[in-house]
């Protein structure tokens, strides 16, 4: 009778009551909830080593364009540039370096002899590169339309969206952008011609593709190209493959909203509209990634001294800007 009794009591142990499976429970919800941040924080850490991968691949194709043409790619390049009005657009940077990124058979179906909205130009116009998006990028694979044109036509050409941008420099008066129109860059031209980024606007007769001796800042303290990502109005933000103006080039700004990952909440704080089509921005917190001019990639953070910015965005302003 004993050792039935005793057979009873082990078999009612043997269950879990009420109160100790709650207890299991919030202690594996605690579990979680503090494991949870440092996965997320490894994810985040795995993309942002992928995305810098990306950028230096682009610096490392840079150099490789230097070393085999004697200068780096076009920023956008144009030709009828003596009016804003019949400027036509062809290739650009991100499209130039396609033979020294593996990707020879898509840079041969690039047709260059025709502008870069042409029908001819469809298939590589919105083709995803895995090199021009960041995985931190929340519309990584989004063909659209862009949020404007040039003015000698192309409106219904759509783009694949990316997430990296050139640096074109520093605007001489605040509105005429070295990434933007011939008239604009040939004003920064006759003010502040060491203003300019690595990567601009050129054509035949007026500004050309810059050069390692050009570059007197140093290539090391000059940024090349760097993340531009946006939470909202995505029409405003990078496309590889657009040679207009804004699409494929920033610039610098010394207002911090330049930075923000977000179009509309750059467009509230902004003295100028302009500070966020040609701004930066990332989802990496509190950082965005730069590739300089020598091919290094550096994590410049997002409350710093946006004077120094503007610095390191030159290629001849005479500045001395040191790392930090």
């Amino acid at each position: 009778m004993l050792r039935r009794d005793l057979s009873a009591l082990r078999e009612v142990r043997a269950a879990f009551t009420l109160v100790e499976l709650l207890v299991v429970i919030a202690i594996i919800g605690v579990l979680v909830a503090l494991l949870l941040p440092a996965v997320q924080s490894a994810r985040e850490a795995a993309r942002r080593m992928k995305c810098t991968n990306n950028l230096k691949q682009i610096g490392l194709a840079a150099h490789n364009v230097h070393d085999a043409l004697g200068r780096f790619p076009s920023g956008n390049k144009v030709t009828n540039a003596t009016s804003d009005g019949t400027t036509l657009y062809f290739s650009n940077w991100a499209i130039q370096l396609l033979p020294y990124m593996e990707q020879q058979p898509l840079f041969d179906r690039y047709d260059d002899s025709v502008p870069n909205v042409h029908n001819n130009n469809k298939f590589v116009r919105e083709t995803f590169l895995q090199a021009h998006i960041c995985p931190s990028e929340l519309r990584p694979r989004t063909v659209i339309a862009p949020g404007s044109y040039p003015s000698s036509g192309g409106n219904s050409a759509q783009y694949a969206t990316s997430s990296y941008k050139g640096m074109s420099g520093v605007s001489a008066t605040g509105f005429d952008q070295w990434a933007g129109f011939p008239s604009e860059v040939t004003v920064n031209m006759n003010s502040k011609p060491g203003n300019r980024g690595i990567l601009h606007t050129d054509w035949a007769g007026g500004p050309t593709p810059e050069r390692f001796a050009t570059v007197t800042d140093g290539t090391s303290t000059t940024i090349f190209v760097g993340e531009r990502s946006t939470r909202t109005t995505p029409n405003r933000g990078a496309f590889w493959a657009n040679a207009f103006n804004l699409y494929d080039l920033s610039g610098a700004y010394p207002q911090s909203a330049s930075l923000l990952p977000d179009y509309d909440a750059c467009g509230r704080i902004a003295s100028d509209i302009a500070q966020c089509k040609y701004g930066w921005g990332s989802f990496h917190p509190s950082i965005i990634n730069f590739v300089f001019g020598d091919g290094s990639v550096r994590q410049l953070k997002t409350n710093m001294d946006m004077v120094v910015f503007t610095q390191l965005a030159t290629i001849g302003g005479g500045e001395t800007a040191q790392d930090n």
